[in-house]
């Protein structure tokens, strides 16, 4: 006897960015299961409207009034019912929305949080790819999660395997991860396009050359910050608050074949490990589905073909930032903000070739030491850090400029 399996609803936040697109493939892959709500972009009309006539979500939002005026007038042409939202209030409604099941959080950097912190107040099934989040929010963002019942599944292919490591259950409609025996985590990172550079060559890096990223298809802003290792140190601080961990118990191992995704080491002695090729939609495909299984549309991994796993230590030397990440962490909620914020300004100057790749960890270094100590515990606490840090990493800019 076959029970029919109730379709779900979701939101996509940044849908057209590489994230949401995979999120789109799994979905059209499974028709009878996933209905799309809402989709969400910047400023990107033509793919959304392209999206739109595929997925037929009740919204549309752009956060760029004139483009959501462009794709209202595109999706009117087309005869299309899809409605068309503006502004930042629209992606937190089409995330709080009672209709919602699911939302897929993949709006890259602080943007992302008002929405994502309104799908978990709001109880959702919260597929989590946007890390900063939980850097600029942590204590606030998992308070909202236990307070509200929401699910919070990680996507992140690194913390999507530490997940798929542990055993975990649901506790009161939430997902809660078995840490007993858990020794270690142990967060692989690709190295990027300079792993094996000399710190003299760094100094001359070109935006070109530090978005090619050897593995993964990616946005420019995450390749750069996969270049610097701040991705990584990024997921550190995520990782704490996703499994209640310390950063002491998180090493990053560099695995330049990106074929573990991360491992969990036990105190038996075992260390379990997820493989897979590097592509988005497994972790998606896991996170939509949980606790099943769906098809993802992903190549099986040939074993043979892999031939070999290399592993190395990461040099803070090289890339400092990835220390940086630990420090902030370690100094509470005030610096992980200011650092997530300075580093979205310095990866910008940095693609604008205003400055330098090695100026990136100069910069936000400077803007942490002007941040506040403690951690904040109030919404409007982490905005005014995340504005204040925004423009002391400016100033900083403006100094260097004149000198």
């Amino acid at each position: 006897m076959t029970h029919a399996i109730s379709s779900k609803v979701i939101t996509v936040l940044g849908a057209t960015g590489s994230i949401g697109v995979s999120t789109l493939d799994v979905v059209a892959r499974h028709p009878d299961r996933f209905h799309i709500f809402a989709l969400t972009a910047n400023r990107n009309t033509e793919k959304l409207f392209d999206q739109c006539q595929q997925f037929r979500p009740k919204y549309a939002v752009m956060v760029d009034e004139s483009a959501a005026e462009k794709l209202q007038g595109l999706l009117r042409n087309a005869g299309s019912e899809t409605e068309v939202l503006s502004g930042t209030g629209a992606l937190e409604s089409v995330s709080a929305d009672a209709a919602v099941d699911y939302v897929m959080a993949a709006i890259v950097g602080a943007a992302g949080l008002l929405p994502t912190l309104a799908a978990a107040k709001a109880g959702k099934r919260v597929l989590l790819a946007n890390k900063e989040a939980l850097v600029m929010s942590g204590r606030l963002f998992m308070d909202a999660v236990h307070e509200q019942g929401a699910e919070l599944l990680p996507i992140d292919s690194e913390h999507n395997a530490i997940f798929q490591c542990m055993p975990s259950s649901t506790k009161n409609g939430q997902v809660v991860n078995n840490l007993a025996g858990v020794e270690r985590i142990l967060l692989t990172a690709s190295g990027g396009p300079f792993r094996t550079w000399e710190l003299s060559q760094l100094q001359n890096v070109t935006p070109e050359q530090a978005v090619a990223h050897p593995n993964w298809a990616m946005g420019r802003k995450i390749s750069v910050d996969s270049a610097t290792l701040m991705n990584k140190g990024l997921e550190v601080i995520e990782a704490c608050w996703l499994f209640s961990v310390s950063p002491e118990a998180i090493e990053v191992v560099v695995h330049p074949q990106s074929t573990i995704h991360s491992m969990v080491s036990y105190n038996d002695g075992s260390v379990l490990a997820q493989m897979g090729n590097p592509d988005m939609r497994t972790p998606i495909a896991y996170g939509l589905g949980w606790p099943e299984r769906l098809v993802s549309g992903v190549e099986p991994l040939d074993i043979f073909a892999t031939a070999r796993l290399d592993f190395e230590r990461p040099d803070l030397a090289r890339f400092p930032c990835l220390q940086l990440a630990y420090e902030a962490h370690a100094a509470g909620g005030y610096a992980t903000i200011a650092l997530n914020a300075a580093n979205e300004i310095a990866v910008q100057a940095f693609l604008d070739q205003s400055i330098g790749f090695m100026d990136i960890p100069q910069l936000i270094e400077a803007v942490m030491q002007s941040a506040e100590s403690g951690t904040p515990n109030q919404l409007e606490d982490i905005i005014i850090q995340d504005e204040d840090s925004r423009q002391a990493a400016s100033f900083w800019l403006k100094k260097k400029k004149t000198h």
